[in-house]
């Protein structure tokens, strides 16, 4: 099959989700029965709980739960000789069944919880132990989240330097006009911000200023771009940002960068489907070569592999933690949590189709081969536009490094203020009514915004700068099991106000067998390395928290099991 058939069925497949199966959710959650006021109007507090428009928020949400996921997942489940039957599969099924529910009903609920996190949800609907437990698992995924993301972000922007310490220009220049462009971008992000919440200037025409403006910033970018630093140096500067981005109100930095972001975002996409338009690409290059022999077993690690663009339980920590914060209406929750997913899905899909041509063509070109995701992915898009790989493949190249570091800054800076929203519950009691403002002593300090930040960068940027991918390998599992605990908490949720919560069991359980399945497999393996000696704390820390992922896992499916089953036993009676 040839990618522009692929990309037009699967565009109809989910567009037929989105219509259909997202209408029928909603019947069945009640949404829009009523006109329930959201947290964002109830709460307004102007720093985190702000109303924003559609299509601001829409920005927000989709850049933050995008990331690099949807595009290094497809990519690497290629590599493992997955085939793009199965990868497309996946993501079609998982995106309208899987991820859309999950992130759907995250924000439902939160919602109806007065905007608070999964944790929250999860205390008032199972117990305060439940809570904690999740809150302390979330937290630490939360925190190896910032330490990729902040070290894939440094290196994107980084120069690389000679023998002698000197800057190698030439193999430098791409990074560097990258990080100029995001530098300019906060900037221009802060007067749209300005203009639209204390000018009152019309969202419409604040948005073709600040389209224009991303031009202006961009051609200046790739001429002028003094800045080559270290990787280290930027994961400091990176450090520095997120602290600031994760205190400041969302109307300053987070909502306008986020949706001026978005435009970057969607052009991608439509580049991208133009390339697929122009080269369509055959998928046979992404060859089946799993065999009798293979290492790698579809279940569990296709499934853990490609996580954002079909399931990603990240996802329900940001619908849950700044997105139902800022939703304006109810209404608004589903195209941008249900519609937001099948968007990320189309860009999975692209994704593999822009890995079907950098595969044919690394065949054909083995000296200039494609390596790694950014680029396969930005090369591939690139050079089904322009095969010469001329000027054209140069520019559309930097512009599409520029917004997968995008997706990552943008997904880097709320992650850090979802930690700290995670840090400050922990050490709170909701249904005490407790706040960072009424209460005293250590809980005080613990949830202060300032000092929960401060914890949450410092943690960060340390594991990244002293090897977090000594432990990435639980990220797949662990990110999964968020998931299924989300789906879970909801599911809890639903059955105690008696609304119908079906749509949640098979994925739940689905995704429960995934992450104890994969967690089991990686904590075996890396237990057999520290078996055969000499292995650093790497091996050591992944079999202590797999093991404690697997009875965190167990614990909560058991507290959530027993909640439903007497729920419905009092029902019964």
């Amino acid at each position: 099959m040839n990618g522009l058939v692929l990309l037009i069925i699967s565009i109809a497949i989910l567009l037929c989700g989105y219509i259909f199966y997202g209408r029928y959710l909603c019947k069945k959650w009640g949404i829009g029965e009523k006109d329930v006021p959201t947290p964002a109007h109830t709460m307004e507090d102007g720093v985190d709980y702000v109303p924003a428009k559609a299509p601001v928020l829409m920005g927000h949400h989709f850049s933050s739960i995008a990331g690099a996921g949807p595009i290094t997942g497809p990519i690497n489940a290629a590599a493992f000789g997955f085939g793009w039957l199965a990868i497309a599969l996946w993501v079609l099924i998982g995106g309208i069944f899987f991820g859309g529910v999950h992130d759907f009903g995250s924000l439902f609920a939160s919602l109806r919880h007065g905007g608070k996190s999964i944790g929250e949800i999860i205390s008032v609907n199972m117990s305060k132990r439940a809570k904690r437990l999740f809150i302390i698992f979330a937290y630490l995924t939360l925190i190896l989240v910032v330490a990729a993301f902040a070290s894939i972000v440094a290196g994107t922007f980084a120069a690389t330097f000679d023998e002698s310490g000197a800057v190698n220009v030439a193999a430098s220049t791409a990074n560097a006009r990258v990080a100029m462009v995001s530098l300019l971008f906060i900037a221009i992000a802060i007067v749209f911000g300005f203009a639209v919440y204390r000018r009152n200037m019309p969202v419409g025409i604040a948005s073709i200023i600040g389209v224009l403006a991303i031009v202006l910033i961009i051609v200046i970018g790739m001429n002028f771009h003094p800045l080559y630093l270290s990787s280290n140096t930027w994961m400091l500067i990176v450090g520095i940002y997120i602290a600031v981005a994760s205190i400041v109100p969302v109307w300053i930095l987070l909502q306008p960068r986020d949706y001026l972001s978005s435009f970057l975002l969607y052009a991608m996409l439509v580049l991208a489907v133009v390339a697929v338009v122009m080269a369509r690409p055959d998928m046979s290059s992404i060859a089946l070569i799993q065999s009798a022999d293979s290492t790698t077993p579809v279940f569990p690690v296709l499934f853990t592999t490609i996580a954002c663009g079909a399931i990603s339980g990240f996802h329900s920590l940001i619908a849950s933690g700044t997105t139902s914060k800022q939703l304006d209406k109810e209404s608004d929750a589903k195209p941008i949590a249900y519609g937001g997913m099948l968007l990320e899905c189309v860009l999975a899909i692209l994704t593999l189709c822009a890995v079907a041509y950098a595969y044919s063509w690394n065949a054909a070109n083995p000296d200039s081969a494609l390596v790694g995701a950014t680029a396969i992915f930005g090369g591939g898009i690139a050079g089904m536009i322009d095969p010469s790989r001329g000027s054209v493949y140069d520019i559309l190249y930097t512009l599409l490094v520029l917004t997968y570091s995008a997706f990552c800054l943008t997904s880097l800076d709320t992650a850090t203020r979802l930690g700290r929203f995670m840090f400050q519950e922990f050490w709170l009691d909701g249904s005490k009514g407790e706040t960072p403002e009424n209460v005293t002593g250590y809980k005080k300090v613990l949830s202060n915004p300032y000092v929960a930040t401060a914890i949450t960068v410092v943690l960060g940027i340390v594991l990244g700068l002293n090897g977090y991918e000594k432990i990435w390998a639980l990220f797949g599992s662990a990110n999964q099991l968020l998931a299924a605990l989300a789906l879970l908490a909801v599911a809890t949720w639903l059955s105690n106000i008696g609304k119908d919560n079906k749509m949640f069991l098979i994925p739940m359980a689905f995704m429960l067998c995934v992450t104890i399945a994969s967690l089991w497999i990686n904590t075996v393996s890396q237990f057999n390395l520290i078996r055969a000696g000499g292995a650093d704390w790497g091996p050591y820390a992944q079999v202590f928290f797999g093991v404690m992922l697997i009875i965190l896992a167990v614990v909560l499916a058991i507290e959530g099991i027993i909640t439903i089953a007497g729920t419905k036993k009092k029902k019964a009676a």
